[in-house]
């Protein structure tokens, strides 16, 4: 009998924030399909109860999943949830809502869920104009301060600066740096002396390099996490990096690049925000796919995060 899947939903576009209607119609259907991003072909899994394991879901903006906890939680599937909250600024982000507000959705969610089942994304850290080290120490304090009791872990990362990432920064006008080393580990070591203070653990994702001390290495889908989070699920995880140090068990991503209208400078998952913005619009919450994938460029394997086998 095959194993229950772990669903990612999704780290290829914001399911919570824009998509929650089209993803309780799967659920209740028990199918979902996606195409493959580089060959473009369909896939297609089961949502049947019996077929998945637990629900990871990624987003950085929760208000509109709480509209449909409910439903959600009637469905009777288990579930953990990333938050990204950065509180960078428009020129970066140009669409994310405030973060103020993120943080009192935040605790909103821990509040019908757990701490635990909530985790906090400070990431990417993004070093360009206006934001170096102090900017990050002094926006990280204070939403460390704001978060405090409401979760357990804070999960970040240097941005990747790919082709297209760097594009749009030369494209914006924005000048960019990639810090060196030592620079980077001085931050981060003060974030985790700040985030030790409210109760809250640094886990680095993807650069095993700035793991020391108080920094622990991240499992962003973490089989460890899930089995305590779910001791009733079967226990049966197999390691599957989706990238260099990844730390992530097997999981599958149902999500569609393309298709988050966020905007923000440093996103891989996007090639043009009007295309995404595009295919929002176009988004049919009946349909088994978030867009209809003949409609969707090909992704170039060299310049995504996440690899295509999830």
């Amino acid at each position: 009998m095959p194993q229950p899947s772990i669903i990612s939903a999704s780290r290829r576009t914001d399911i919570p924030a824009f998509y929650m209607p089209w993803f309780l119609n799967r659920l209740r259907a028990g199918l979902v399909r996606y195409p493959n991003p580089i060959s473009g072909k369909p896939i297609t899994i089961s949502l049947q109860p019996e077929d998945v394991h637990s629900i990871v879901f990624w987003s950085k903006h929760y208000g509109n999943f709480l509209k449909h906890f409910d439903d959600l939680a009637a469905l009777g599937y288990p579930f953990m949830c990333h938050y990204t909250i950065t509180g960078l600024p428009r020129q970066i982000e140009p669409y994310v809502p405030d973060w103020t507000q993120e943080v009192e959705i935040f605790r909103q969610l821990a509040a019908h869920t757990s701490p635990r089942h909530v985790q906090w994304r400070f990431d990417p850290l993004i070093f360009a104009a206006g934001l170096d080290a102090a900017y990050y120490l002094n926006r990280f304090r204070e939403i460390a301060a704001a978060l405090a009791g409401f979760t357990t872990r804070c999960y970040f990362s240097f941005a990747t600066l790919y082709g297209k990432v760097e594009r749009r920064l030369q494209q914006a006008a924005i000048p960019y740096t990639d810090p060196p080393l030592d620079e980077k580990r001085a931050l981060i070591s003060s974030l985790a002396a700040v985030a030790a203070d409210q109760g809250i653990t640094l886990y680095a994702c993807c650069q095993d390099h700035l793991i020391e001390g108080r920094v622990l290495k991240a499992h962003c889908i973490d089989g460890d996490l899930l089995a305590e989070l779910f001791p009733e699920r079967a226990q049966l995880f197999s390691a599957q990096p989706s990238r260099a140090e990844c730390g992530c068990v097997a999981s599958r991503d149902i999500g569609i690049y393309e298709t988050c209208p966020y905007g923000c400078i440093y996103c891989y998952a996007n090639q043009s925000h009007a295309l995404a913005v595009k295919n929002r619009t176009a988004h049919n919450p009946l349909d088994e796919e978030i867009v209809t994938s003949q409609k969707l460029p090909l992704a170039n394997p060299t310049d995504i995060q996440y690899n295509s086998s999830t």
